[in-house]
């Protein structure tokens, strides 16, 4: 198995515009390529959408939700840096804000923030910026380093083969 991670934030433009290229890339990953999110301890309102993300996670919203935080925040210019905020947008999107809520609130999601934010530090992103993308927990990449978003996933694509290979 090989296991790629995407850096971002819901606050971040470049990772907005970045959404359709992973989708796509979503669709026609190798067999064998396990992909995963972890946001990052920056930009505007990290405080909230670290937990914001991982609370879809633990609800099972990670195919559906993110898409429509991100449209919130960048199309219409929804603030969502309180957690009220927050509530009103779940249950204006069919999701129940009592449990949103309180699984946004637990330690669980607390301790999913903490390993996210390790994560980042162990793999220098703040050097980097976001969107970027780790492989297996050995190399890193980013549109910005690969001059484009499909090479970014060339160089995905590339290094996830040579993990296949033994490399």
């Amino acid at each position: 198995m090989v296991d790629v991670v995407e850096f971002f934030s819901f606050a971040c433009p470049h990772c907005f515009a970045f959404e359709p290229a992973l989708e796509s890339w979503l669709s026609r990953k190798a067999a064998g390529v396990r992909f995963r999110r972890s946001p990052v301890p920056f930009m505007q309102n990290y405080a909230n959408f670290q937990p914001l993300y991982f609370a879809l996670e633990a609800m099972g919203l990670t195919d559906t939700m993110p898409q429509k935080v991100f449209n919130a925040v960048h199309l219409e210019h929804q603030r969502l840096d309180k957690p009220d905020d927050i509530a009103i947008f779940m249950t204006r999107n069919g999701v129940d804000a009592t449990r949103f809520m309180s699984i946004f609130n637990s330690f669980g999601v607390r301790t999913k923030v903490q390993q996210a934010n390790a994560l980042f530090e162990s793999f220098g992103i703040d050097g980097i910026g976001v969107p970027a993308l780790a492989v297996q927990g050995r190399w890193v990449t980013s549109p910005r380093q690969a001059r484009g978003v499909t090479q970014a996933f060339a160089v995905v694509d590339f290094l996830a083969d040579q993990v296949r290979a033994g490399h």
